[in-house]
Parts: structure tokens; sequence; C-alpha cells
């Protein structure tokens, strides 16, 4: 074993029967001016008109800042509904397999925002209500952001390994490249199902070649993305900001390296659909990196069927309380931890940023030098980290292996990412109603 290497909200379904009953009892016009009605089920809960109108006023507001001109409204809703649709498939399926949202996190959470704003809690709910929006609304779209991170950290990042003779190809490739460049770039992507028919993916190729010819005949690059890309960034504009050749999907770095600013790439195929990119500027990556290194030791007590999660958690609690009443780490690591790195008494050496898996790295920076850790699981079982000291590191000489080691994790952690999303908004049973 190598070690380095939204509102969430259920209507009940009295409250579904209550809603018909009371649509029946009404007077039309009462009806027509106040009736909420579903939009979209996504498997057993359902997204309103209400909801989406929310949504499309937020984004409309964040559309008119940046001076993107607005799609038409029945594409823009459209647009908007598919994003809710997966954001809640996501949520769902967050929920789903366990994961939950401290509320004490989220306050936390929404502190950072207004203190990086400079108010308080109380300013910050009048700084919303301004914009028509609540705290309690900020408070569902956080919660939700943290679920939905917590399922691909666990799903996604923390499953992403990236070895030796990869980081090797990466350095070989580049050689060959020369120096390494980072791109500003925007996208489009035009995604096609997991089992989409042939019709269906024609039909979004000529949508993507309608959206590459617009754009050649100069429409709106990010008013297009609003309307028609399915893209994380679609609401802002597609604009991915600057990325290192590495840090992109090779199909991406392939199509921008021969490009000039301003230019539009060759439209691009890829399991998760069709790309459009356009590169907006380019530049030379600088030379020197200085990193903050940790020094830091570890016990690991693997999961087997022999040894369950709550029995390596509850060992390794014994084991921290016996290094406070004085025994000795490096000797209790020597006897107990099954990690390669026992025999010298747990130590890890100089560790730099992503050479441990995220959440190892996590645990052992939120400590202090000679502090220890509450037992932290990861993929390869439950750690005890102790962290004897840091440092701020000039790590020129190893630069390329580590800037390759964390080019090559964000690829593929990328990549995967979008894999993952695909797959479980396919897998969940979707209905659309009509929005009119």
């Amino acid at each position: 074993m190598k070690l380095f290497k939204r509102l969430e909200w259920r209507r009940p379904q009295w409250a579904l029967a209550l809603l018909i009953a009371a649509s029946t009892l009404m007077p039309a016009h009462a009806a027509v001016q106040s009736l909420d009605y579903i939009v979209a089920v996504v498997n057993d809960e359902i997204i309103t008109h209400q909801e989406l109108a929310k949504r499309y006023a937020e984004v409309v507001q964040n559309l008119s800042r940046q001076k993107t001109p607005l799609p038409p409204r029945a594409v823009l809703e459209k647009q908007l509904l598919e994003r809710m649709v997966t954001e809640l498939a996501l949520q769902q399926h967050a929920r789903s397999t366990g994961i939950r949202v401290d509320p004490a996190q989220v306050e936390r959470a929404l502190q950072r925002i207004a203190a990086q704003n400079k108010l308080d809690l109380p300013g910050l709910q009048a700084a919303l209500e301004k914009e028509g929006q609540s705290l309690d609304s900020m408070r569902n779209t956080i919660r939700n952001e943290i679920l939905i991170a917590r399922a691909r950290e666990r799903d996604v990042d923390n499953r992403i390994t990236v070895s030796d003779a990869e980081i090797e190809g990466y350095l070989q490739t580049q050689a060959q490249q020369g120096a390494e460049t980072e791109y500003n770039f925007s996208h489009i992507l035009l995604a096609v199902p997991e089992n989409a028919s042939p019709e269906q993916i024609q039909a979004r190729r000529a949508r993507a070649e309608e959206i590459l010819a617009q754009l050649a005949g100069g429409a709106d690059f990010a008013q297009l993305s609003a309307s028609d890309s399915d893209g994380p960034n679609a609401m802002k504009g597609g604009a991915f900001g600057w990325r290192a050749s590495g840090k992109m999907p090779e199909l991406f770095a392939d199509a921008l390296k021969p490009l000039q600013p301003g230019q539009l790439a060759p439209l691009l195929r890829s399991s998760n659909g069709f790309h459009i990119l356009k590169l907006n500027d380019k530049r030379g990556l600088d030379a020197t990196l200085n990193v903050t290194q940790t020094h830091a030791r570890h016990i690991l007590i693997k999961t087997n069927e022999l040894t369950s999660e709550s029995d390596a958690r509850s060992r390794l609690l014994q084991l921290k309380e016996r290094i406070e009443n004085g025994a000795k780490f490096d000797e209790l690591a020597r006897l107990q931890s099954e990690d390669a790195s026992a025999s010298k008494g747990g130590d890890l050496g100089w560790i730099n940023p992503g050479d441990t898996v995220p959440d190892f790295e996590k645990a052992m920076n939120a400590l202090q030098p000679g502090e220890i850790s509450a037992p932290v699981k990861s993929p390869f079982g439950w750690h005890l980290i102790q962290v004897l000291e840091r440092r701020d590191q000039d790590v020129t000489q190893e630069r390329q292996k580590l800037t390759a080691r964390q080019a090559i994790r964000e690829r593929k952690a990328e990549e995967a990412f979008q894999d993952w999303v695909r797959q479980i908004r396919d897998s969940a049973y979707v209905e659309l109603r009509p929005l009119d």
C-alpha cells in the first residue's frame, strides 16, 4: 500500500393531494394568480414553478451584472430546469448514501461570507434582502453545495491515484512539447446521455455545429453558454479562467495549443458530449515554486472482514489516549501501524501539497505542530496523524514532478466528476412537465 499516491425538501404526499384539492375549490382567476405547479419530478421529489422562477430571477440578475445578453426566457428556463434536476439528483444520491451536513458548518460558512464582505450576519441578511434573497435561502444553497462536494470528494476525488509511471509519461510529453503554458478559455458543452441513440447524438452534433457557426459569425459566447451549455460554468459565460495545459483534459490542451487569443477550436467530441472552446488568452508559467511542506507521521489501521470501521476507530482512540498519557507515538506506530512507514515509527518525512489523498491532507493541514488528530478515515483505512513541523520550501528542483502529480490528479478528477454527474443524472427517474 502506498499512501502517497437544493432547498433540501421533500413535499409529503398529503401536501400534493391538498394542492390538487385546493385547485378544484378556488375560483379560476385565483388559481391562475397564485397556484404553484410541478415542473419536474426527480425520483420521489419535485421541483415547482415557483422554485424555477426564483432561480430564473437570480440568474437574470447575475447575467445583467455581467452585461451578458439574455437568451430568450423559454430557452433559459429550460436550461435552468435541467440544472436543477441534476443538482437535486446529486443531492438525493448524497443523502441516500449517508452524507449529512452539520448545521454548525453551514453557519461558519455564512460567517465567512459575511466577513469577506465586511459584514456581520444581520448586515448580510439586509444586503441579501435588497437583492430579493434571504439568509435562509443562502443557508439552503450552502448546505446543498457542501452535500454535493462531500459526495464528490468521497466518490470521485478520493479514488483518484497517480502512479510514478504516469508522472514520468507526463514529464516526457512536456519535454517534447516545450515549456508548459496556461490558457484562459471559455467552454460550451452539449452533453450526450450515456445510452443516447444515434439520432440523439446527431441532433446534439447538429446543434453544436450551429452554435459554432453562430460564434464564428460574431455571436456572444456568454449568451450562447447561458442558453445552451450543459457545462458547470454555463451561467458564468462558460469561463474557466486560467488553467495549465496539464490540468485540463488532453483533448482541450491539444485543441487550444495552436490557437491565438480570440480564436475558436474545431468542434470536439468526448464521452460527455460535444465541446466548443474559445481561447481568451495564454501565458507561460513561472519557473519558481515555493510550497509549505509538512513533516508528519501516522498510525494506520486497515479495515477488512476481521476489523470493522468502528473497531479500527476505537483502536486508534485507545492509542491516542495512551500517547496523551505518555506513550511514545513512534513506538506504538512500530507495533500497531499497518503501513510501510511502521518500521520508521510512522514517519512520512516531508510532505508536499498533493502528495497524499485529500482526506489525509485535509486533516493533516488542520493540525498544529505537535498536535495529534482524531481518527481520520481515508480510502486506505483509519489514521492517527501527528504533525511534527512545517516549513516553507523552495521546491524548484522538485517542481516538475510536483506539478505533474497535481496536474494529472486535477485532470483525472475533473473527467471522473463529469462522468459521475452524468451517471447519476441518467440513472434518476426524471419527468419534465410543461413550463406553460
